[in-house]
Protein backbone atom coordinates (compact mmCIF):
# COMPACT_ATOMS: atom_id res chain seq x y z
CA UNK A 1 0.00 0.00 0.00
CA UNK A 2 1.28 3.45 -1.19
CA UNK A 3 1.67 6.21 1.42
CA UNK A 4 -1.04 8.01 -0.42
CA UNK A 5 -3.35 5.05 -0.23
CA UNK A 6 -2.80 4.52 3.39
CA UNK A 7 -3.59 8.21 3.90
CA UNK A 8 -7.05 7.47 2.21
CA UNK A 9 -7.68 4.66 3.99
CA UNK A 10 -6.77 6.74 7.25
CA UNK A 11 -9.07 9.61 6.30
CA UNK A 12 -11.86 7.06 5.54
CA UNK A 13 -11.50 5.35 8.99
CA UNK A 14 -11.81 8.61 10.57
CA UNK A 15 -15.06 9.61 8.44
CA UNK A 16 -16.31 6.11 9.10
CA UNK A 17 -15.93 6.48 12.96
CA UNK A 18 -17.15 9.78 13.24
CA UNK A 19 -20.34 9.03 12.08
CA UNK A 20 -21.23 6.05 14.05
CA UNK A 21 -24.03 6.36 16.61
CA UNK A 22 -21.98 6.39 20.50
CA UNK A 23 -21.86 5.52 22.82
CA UNK A 24 -18.30 4.27 22.13
CA UNK A 25 -16.08 1.90 25.44
CA UNK A 26 -13.66 4.06 26.87
CA UNK A 27 -10.87 2.15 26.13
CA UNK A 28 -11.62 1.66 22.40
CA UNK A 29 -11.80 5.46 22.40
CA UNK A 30 -8.45 5.98 24.16
CA UNK A 31 -6.70 3.83 21.89
CA UNK A 32 -8.83 5.49 18.75
CA UNK A 33 -6.84 9.09 20.32
CA UNK A 34 -3.57 7.76 20.87
CA UNK A 35 -3.70 6.34 17.31
CA UNK A 36 -5.20 9.30 15.64
CA UNK A 37 -3.02 11.79 17.85
CA UNK A 38 0.41 9.75 16.29
CA UNK A 39 -1.12 9.64 12.89
CA UNK A 40 -1.77 13.13 12.76
CA UNK A 41 1.43 14.37 14.24
CA UNK A 42 -0.60 16.41 17.18
CA UNK A 43 1.99 16.55 20.11
CA UNK A 44 -0.24 18.98 21.81
CA UNK A 45 -1.15 18.03 25.21
CA UNK A 46 -4.67 16.66 26.46
CA UNK A 47 -6.98 19.64 27.51
CA UNK A 48 -9.96 18.28 29.26
CA UNK A 49 -11.53 19.97 32.34
CA UNK A 50 -10.69 16.77 34.33
CA UNK A 51 -7.34 15.92 35.10
CA UNK A 52 -8.29 11.66 35.25
CA UNK A 53 -8.79 12.29 31.57
CA UNK A 54 -5.93 13.90 31.06
CA UNK A 55 -4.13 11.37 32.84
CA UNK A 56 -5.75 8.62 31.02
CA UNK A 57 -5.47 10.33 27.16
CA UNK A 58 -1.18 10.81 28.43
CA UNK A 59 -1.25 7.61 29.38
CA UNK A 60 -2.51 6.47 25.89
CA UNK A 61 -0.12 8.66 24.37
CA UNK A 62 3.01 7.38 26.26
CA UNK A 63 1.84 3.74 24.68
CA UNK A 64 2.12 4.20 21.22
CA UNK A 65 5.37 6.91 21.24
CA UNK A 66 7.71 4.41 19.73
CA UNK A 67 5.15 3.58 16.77
CA UNK A 68 5.94 5.38 13.07
CA UNK A 69 3.29 7.13 12.09
CA UNK A 70 2.26 4.87 8.90
CA UNK A 71 1.92 2.21 11.87
CA UNK A 72 -0.32 4.02 13.59
CA UNK A 73 -2.21 5.27 10.29
CA UNK A 74 -2.53 0.94 10.00
CA UNK A 75 -3.31 0.13 13.48
CA UNK A 76 -6.29 3.10 13.39
CA UNK A 77 -7.90 1.43 10.26
CA UNK A 78 -7.70 -1.64 11.41
CA UNK A 79 -9.57 -0.73 15.28
CA UNK A 80 -12.46 1.52 13.33
CA UNK A 81 -12.70 -1.68 10.72
CA UNK A 82 -12.73 -4.46 13.55
CA UNK A 83 -14.95 -2.02 15.58
CA UNK A 84 -17.85 -1.93 12.89
CA UNK A 85 -17.38 -5.36 11.73
CA UNK A 86 -18.55 -6.64 15.55
CA UNK A 87 -20.45 -3.71 16.60
CA UNK A 88 -24.27 -4.90 17.65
Amino acid sequence: MTSEELDIDFKDAVKRINNLPGPFPADFLLRLYAYYKKATNDYNRPNSNKAIINAFKTNALFQVKNITQDEAKRIYIDLVNNYSLYRK
